[in-house]
Parts: C-alpha cells; sequence; structure tokens
C-alpha cells in the first residue's frame, strides 16, 4: 500500500462499547447543549448591556446640552463606518435604545426576565406599552411561555394579561391541588377569535368549520400546550353515538379536553352534555397515564354566579368562558389600529369560502 495513501479513522461500532455508553453519550450531550444556552443567553445579556449604555449616554448628553435627533442621524453614520461589520445602529435602533434606557434602570434589565428577553422583544414591549409593571408581567409570560416577538405583540393587542386563567371553573375542588393551578392559567375569558370575522346569526356549527378553518390561530388563542385531535369527533358508547364539537389533547397535562361551543349565552343544562362527553372520553379513548378529561363550554355570554353555582354539581373539572370576535372595541386607541379591520376579516372570510 502506497504511505501517502490518504487513510480514514472510523469510530468503533456501538455495539462494542459498554452498556453505560448510551447515557454517557446522554449526559455529554446535555453538557454542551447546556453550554451553548449559556453562551447566547451570555452574548444576549451583554448586549442588552451595551444598548443601555448607549441609550443612557444619548440621555444624559441630550439632557445636559439638548440637541436633537440631527444628532443620533450623524452618530448612527459615523457607527456605521467606524464599525461597518456591525449592526444595530440606525437611527431608530439608537431612539430605541434611549427609550431602553428611560424605561428601565440597570439592575432591572440584568435580572429575570428582562435579561432573558432579545431585544426584539424589547423593542416590542417599549412600543406597546406605556406601564413598567405590565411590561414585566409580558416580559415574564414570554419567557415562560417561549413566545416569539409577533406572538407577544399578539398578545399584547388582544390584552392577554385580562383574560389569562379568568375562566369561571370548578378545577380547584375537581384535580389536585398540583394540575388545578396550571389547568386554571391555561384558560381564557373571554376567549378571542377576531380570525373569523363576523359571525353574526351564524350557528355553532358555523363558528366550528371557520375555526378549523384557521386552527393555527385557533391553537395560539388556546395557549401553549394544546394540540388539535378533530372536529365533530365521533364518540360510541352501547351503540350510541356521540359527536363532541371539538377534541384536543393537552401535552402539559396529559389529558383530553373537550370544547363545546355555544352561539348563545350559558345555560347550565350545556353541563349535562359536555359532562357526557368528557365521561365517554375518558371511557373510549384515554389511555393508562392520561389524566381526567377536562371540559371546557364556550358560550356567547354569561353571568359568572351561575356558572359558579351550577359547576358546584359537577364532580369533573369543567371550565365556562366567553368567545367573542369583537375584542378591539375595548382595547385603547393605539391598539386598534394594529388589529384587522372588520373590512379586512370580511374579506379574509370571503376568500376562505372561495378555496373551499
Amino acid at each position: 500500500m502506497n504511505d501517502k495513501t490518504p487513510r480514514f479513522e472510523s469510530a468503533p461500532a456501538r455495539s462494542s462499547l459498554p452498556a453505560w455508553y448510551p447515557k454517557f453519550l446522554d449526559t455529554v450531550s446535555a453538557h454542551i447543549t447546556s453550554g451553548h444556552r449559556r453562551a447566547v443567553t451570555a452574548a444576549n445579556q451583554e448586549m442588552l448591556m451595551s444598548y443601555w449604555s448607549i441609550g443612557q449616554e444619548i440621555l444624559s448628553r441630550q439632557h445636559d446640552d439638548g440637541w436633537g435627533s440631527k444628532v443620533i442621524d450623524r452618530l448612527s453614520t459615523d457607527l456605521k463606518s467606524r464599525f461597518p461589520g456591525a449592526t444595530g445602529y440606525s437611527p431608530r435602533n439608537l431612539k430605541y435604545m434611549r427609550a431602553f434606557a428611560a424605561a428601565w434602570a440597570i439592575e432591572a434589565i440584568v435580572q429575570a426576565p428582562l435579561a432573558q428577553l432579545p431585544w426584539y422583544h424589547h423593542l416590542a414591549l417599549l412600543a406597546k406599552l406605556d406601564d413598567a409593571e405590565l411590561r414585566l408581567w409580558y416580559a415574564a409570560a414570554a419567557v415562560d411561555r417561549g413566545w416569539s416577538r409577533d406572538v407577544l405583540a399578539l398578545h399584547i393587542e388582544s390584552r392577554f394579561h385580562e383574560r389569562s386563567g379568568k375562566a369561571v371553573t370548578n378545577f380547584a375542588t375537581a384535580l389536585p391541588a398540583e394540575e388545578s393551578d396550571l389547568a386554571q392559567q391555561a384558560t381564557r375569558d373571554p376567549y378571542l377569535f377576531d380570525f373569523i370575522g363576523t359571525t353574526d346569526g351564524w350557528r355553532e356549527r358555523e363558528v366550528e368549520e371557520k375555526l378549523v378553518d384557521h386552527v393555527g390561530k385557533f391553537l395560539l388563542e388556546l395557549g401553549q400546550g394544546f394540540a388539535f385531535i378533530g372536529r365533530q369527533v365521533r364518540l360510541e358508547l352501547d351503540g350510541d353515538e356521540f359527536f363532541c364539537d371539538l377534541l384536543f389533547y393537552h401535552l402539559e397535562l396529559r389529558c383530553y379536553v373537550v370544547i363545546e361551543l355555544k352561539a348563545v349565552k350559558f345555560d347550565a343544562s350545556f353541563l349535562g352534555q359536555l359532562g357526557l362527553y368528557m365521561a365517554v372520553v375518558d371511557d373510549v379513548l384515554a389511555k393508562d397515564g392520561d389524566k381526567p378529561t377536562i371540559g371546557l363550554l364556550l358560550c356567547r355570554n354569561k353571568k359568572e354566579v351561575v356558572a359558579e353555582y351550577a359547576l358546584r354539581g359537577f364532580k369533573a373539572p369543567i371550565g365556562v368562558a366567553e368567545w367573542t370576535t369583537a375584542i378591539n372595541n375595548s382595547l385603547p386607541e393605539e391598539f386598534q389600529s394594529a388589529l384587522p379591520s372588520v373590512a379586512e376579516l370580511e374579506a379574509e372570510l370571503s376568500s376562505a369560502t372561495a378555496d373551499d
């Protein structure tokens, strides 16, 4: 053999390695993943510190000398010239740095959750919220739920903080303590279905169809952890057929979720129908390890005290909430412009109908 012939080393077969090797590989891989995550987090924190310091310099100089935006425009041009490979120093971004420094003390941005958010998440918080406490609430929610910047902006616009965990439920008595809080936080009231357009005069089936047509947006509104199983899911029990409106599986709660949709106000009799569907799902679909099925009844409106009393007679975990397509009526003016108009929604609906 020619000594100059290239040699390629091959790794030994896994079957020839000790039995502990797979676990060893998993452990080393976990260290690498954790190290990468810490490196990205540290880099993000350093960038935020740098942006805050730049913003603070601009604030300080403007306060002392009273100059305006022309200096920021000149500063942007000179920074791009001095650091040709760098990005992020446009006049607009420099003004955001100034707003960032004005919004937070240095102590706030080096701690969770602000230190864990990427810069563009901070831009959404600065642009859409004036209240510092509310900014912190959304920052923590974005970190906990892994929201992208666009999802964060969407939830701010739909006033998620006023709706999260607000459904009337019996979870506290129907579920173990460690599960009831998580289940409660998975609810909304009201649910916002603005993406399906005006629903005046629609029947439940028509609303269901449009929710399934826009299932991605529907899942986003339901919240993290919901997996769509189907619409009008057929359930059979002792020769009788039942069809539940919408069926989901919640990956964190490890249980099925039956959603009954009503285009009218809450009636206590609806709970009996929902309870039946839940019992059949538990007996027919649930597997070993699945937790008891949760029911969610969505109505156009309700009286909370009536819903609370109606739920007292049920041992199965059920929540009652409203759904709406017009939450923008109660939004501040600066948010209303960010939501689609009625004309835009109707155009989208017409387009979806034409595609069918």
